[in-house]
């Protein structure tokens, strides 16, 4: 028997213990061509469809794990059709079918599908039905075998082709499907019928993707400008080396599209824009495509005086405005900011609709200026060195507070950093690597929010609730910040809003949601969970 044939029959083990208990998460499917299916409504009726009746279709038509399906739609639109409106990159529907020069899943749907362009454009069940098709093809391409196509970790290399990307960007790609379908997620697109994933662990077999992004400096070295970020440069067809005019502003904008695809269009040569910054939306990860001293394509008047940052996600879609976005875009203003000298007011920080000569709309209505300011104009260090309002990844090469807090708290672990400078050189990423092997976490030497969760939540198992002071109610609360990625605020008391961030973190984690803080709970923590 193969690794893989054996890691499918495990996977088929697990996946019918959990289909015994919600049906409706089934991860096999049948074989297509094995029962007719019904034919997706006719265009106009998608708002009035099923959507999670339109994946369990299209996955039993061809033969592509359901979940799978969701989890890529989610990472590009959060099932979101955007009444057919494009993406940047001419992208439509839940799925996001692209038929741009460089990328044809529209049109490879049409041909697979046999439904009209027109169709798989607005029809959100086409769409899906579409996309599904493209993945199964491009499974058979390789060769995957029945069993193999009910196990989701083969389909990686097929995830990755769906993107349309480079080489690493489509590793940043499926990497991100990958998450969400291993920490699952709960849908409610359009306010109405729930759509569920179940977590579960996977193991996605990347062939010639494997390693590209487990360093976390193989895609993307440190960016020059911005320690946080990450450096993954633009097409130079896409900016202007240089500037014009003295940057005097930052400009805010929405990718209306996924990361990972921002970045790739950004690369593309005939794309034609460029942003210096793109931001994810689950967990704030930054990566810089231009360097501040060049003038990236995307405000068009106001490019040789501005520095642009783009967010992933919709201007019509709130869901993509997470806690954990705005605070790390709010650190990389505040630092732009500081930088330049850029006053930290609407007049300087401003919306790419509110720019002259422009006929764009984002950030749009649901971008929250008024706490995007707040965080602007304010600080994150509370003076004790090690308690923030947000934790971001921080890497060889960075710099800072963040940076400084670390190395504390490694000290304080026995783990020796070298100096407590703010400077993550070699010494501190030898003993973040050795921390992140005691604790059994991925040994990368980059702190991101698992490693944060263990430094910070490290040291004694002291019960903790409702009523209870002190210093470990503190390392709670900055341990909870990391691991939730929204601020809990650290005044060492346990109040309501400890107890109802203890509650999130322990039901996300399938440990006993009552709001205590005992062994069970410190234990996640300290293992980065």
């Amino acid at each position: 028997m193969s690794p893989r044939t054996a890691a499918t029959r495990r996977h088929l083990a697990t996946a019918s213990l959990v289909a015994a208990t919600v049906s409706a998460l089934t991860l096999t499917s049948m074989p297509a061509g094995a029962a007719p299916a019904p034919a997706p409504p006719a265009a106009g009726q998608a708002q009035h469809a099923s959507l999670g009746r339109a994946f369990a279709d299209a996955a039993a038509r061809h033969d592509v794990p359901r979940d799978l399906l969701v989890a890529l739609g989610w990472s590009e639109t959060h099932l979101d059709g955007h009444d057919g409106a494009p993406s940047q990159a001419n992208g439509f529907g839940v799925m996001h079918l692209v038929d741009n020069p460089e990328h044809r899943t529209l049109r490879e749907a049409a041909g697979l599908t046999g439904r009209p362009l027109a169709r798989l454009r607005t029809d959100s069940a086409a769409n899906i039905d579409g996309a599904a098709a493209v993945l199964r093809s491009y499974a058979d391409d390789l060769r995957l075998t029945t069993a193999e196509r009910r196990d989701p970790g083969a389909w990686y290399r097929a995830v990755a082709r769906y993107s349309g990307a480079g080489k690493h960007a489509a590793a940043l790609y499926a990497d991100t499907v990958y998450d969400f379908l291993a920490k699952g997620l709960l849908a409610r697109p359009g306010g109405g019928e729930e759509i569920v994933v179940v977590g579960r662990p996977v193991s996605p077999d990347k062939g010639g993707y494997a390693g590209l992004r487990a360093s976390g400096t193989t895609f993307g070295a440190q960016s020059p400008d911005y320690g946080p970020a990450r450096w993954v440069p633009a097409s130079s067809s896409n900016y202007t080396t240089g500037r014009s005019a003295a940057v005097d502003k930052v400009v805010v904008h929405v990718t209306q599209g996924s990361y990972a695809g921002a970045i790739s269009w950004f690369q593309n040569p005939s794309s034609d824009v460029s942003a210096h910054y793109v931001i994810r939306s689950s967990d704030g990860e930054v990566t810089q495509m231009v360097r501040n001293h060049d003038t990236a394509w995307h405000a068009r008047s106001a490019n040789s005086s501005s520095l642009g940052i783009e967010h992933e996600g919709w201007v019509d879609e709130p869901s993509w405005f997470t806690d954990t976005m705005y605070r790390s875009s709010a650190a990389l203003t505040r630092h732009l900011c500081d930088t330049y000298g850029i006053p930290k007011d609407r007049t300087h920080v401003r919306g790419h609709n509110e720019l002259p000569d422009n006929d764009h709309t984002d950030p749009g209505q649901h971008w929250n200026w008024t706490y995007y300011m707040e965080l602007v104009r304010g600080g994150s260090d509370s003076g004790d060195g090690i308690s923030f309002t947000s934790y971001p990844t921080v890497k060889r090469g960075a710099s800072g507070a963040h940076v400084k807090a670390v190395q504390t708290l490694l000290k304080a672990q026995s783990f020796d950093p070298g100096a407590v400078d703010g400077q993550f050189g070699p010494a501190t990423e030898a003993a973040v690597t050795a921390f992140q092997t005691s604790r059994k976490l991925a040994a990368d030497g980059v702190v991101g929010p698992r490693t944060w969760t263990a430094l910070l939540s490290a040291g004694e198992v002291v019960t903790v609730r409702r009523g209870s002071t002190g210093e470990a109610v503190k390392r709670l609360q900055r341990a909870l910040t990391a691991a939730l990625g929204r601020t809990v605020d650290v005044d060492g008391q346990f109040g309501p809003a400890t107890e109802s961030a203890v509650v999130s973190y322990q039901s996300s984690r399938d440990l006993a949601a009552d709001g205590i803080a005992g062994p069970a709970t410190w234990g996640a923590l300290q293992a980065g969970r």
